[in-house]
């Protein structure tokens, strides 16, 4: 059979098999440009191979919201996914709870507030071993084998208000003092930096302490009963955001115009106050900036780069009368 005879019998024989084989090139090609949108969808929404978990002190405090979005605004930078859990009100044992949960689910890495606590100790320490990285943030956690810590030097911000309110009274007059639980580390350190400093003079005295409990409402009542039992108090100072306005309440309320409030973070009702000279001063944090850091460092990490130990965020004075100082509202 001639050439000419062979290829026009093969000629309806390659011509569809030609066709298929363009068929599945242009199929292979859209699957693959589809593969790829798909990758450029994910990492916008903030999902990625890389599941952080955030955990509070408390879901909806405006402050851990705070740390919430600094962490969240990093985490997209980087294609990680941020998945932000706490209590509905404080409880370490929830916290404790959640961090087992978190660990269990396999988390890539994990963002957690020190409550000083052996059996929360022990958990970042197993998270540790399973290679899963801890952050401690706003509190640390330094007896455990946390990666790094970023936040507030929570005693050295206690004492910056020892040394303003030594400052403001002459040295002497006695204090009432507000925390928001006795069970929170920043707290118990918060307060232990004021009393070193204000136990080195004679004439100032800290009358009593009192927890406000995260509300403002008992903030006010736990001031007020300050202020009936004890008259003399000139000072009173709040260790966290809603103290400074339930103290202002307290004494607005037993007409009290001599008192002087010291309060911590910038909550625009108390920056208000301190713009009208109705709180002497505010310590400001940077909770936003926490957060930011927190992930800042774990990416760094998980790029094979040893983090810095310790990163202490700024805290800084607002003072009445003094509006060029004022802050955003966004710390505690």
């Amino acid at each position: 059979m001639s050439n000419r005879k062979w290829t026009f019998i093969l000629i309806p024989v390659f011509l569809p098999f030609a066709w298929l084989l363009f068929q599945f090139t242009l199929s292979s090609l859209q699957i693959h440009q589809f593969s790829e949108q798909l990758k450029t969808v994910s990492l916008k929404d903030g999902a990625s191979d890389t599941k952080v978990v955030l955990i509070s002190q408390e879901l909806d405090n405006y402050y851990w919201r705070s740390i919430e979005q600094g962490a969240r605004n990093e985490a997209e930078q980087y294609g990680m996914r941020l998945d932000y859990i706490g209590p509905d009100r404080i409880n370490p044992s929830e916290q404790i709870k959640l961090l087992d949960k978190a660990i269990a689910a396999k988390a890539d890495a994990i963002l957690v507030q020190g409550i000083n606590d052996p059996e929360y100790r022990r958990l970042i320490d197993k998270a540790t071993g399973l290679g899963i990285p801890v952050i401690t943030i706003d509190t640390d956690e330094p007896d455990s084998r946390r990666l790094a810590y970023v936040g507030t030097d929570n005693e050295g911000a206690g004492k910056q208000m020892g040394v303003l309110l030594a400052k403001t009274s002459g040295e002497r007059g006695d204090i009432g003092v507000m925390i928001s639980n006795e069970r929170v580390e920043n707290q118990r350190l918060r307060l232990a930096g004021f009393r070193s400093v204000i136990s080195r003079y004679p004439e100032l005295r800290i009358v009593e302490i009192r927890s406000s409990d995260i509300s403002r409402l008992q903030a006010a009542q736990q001031a007020q009963n300050m202020l009936i039992r004890y008259p003399q108090i000139r000072y009173m100072v709040g260790f966290s955001a809603l103290d400074g306005p339930g103290i202002l309440e307290a004494s607005e309320r037993s007409g009290s115009r001599s008192l002087q409030i010291f309060a911590f973070d910038d909550m625009a009702e108390t920056l208000e106050a301190v713009r009208d000279c109705k709180i002497e001063l505010t310590l400001v944090q940077q909770p936003v900036e926490m957060g930011a850091k927190a992930i800042k460092l774990l990416n760094d990490y998980l790029k094979g780069n040893d983090p810095q130990e310790l990163t202490y965020t700024r805290v800084y004075e607002v003072h009445a009368g003094i509006p060029d100082n004022m802050a955003g509202d966004d710390g505690r």
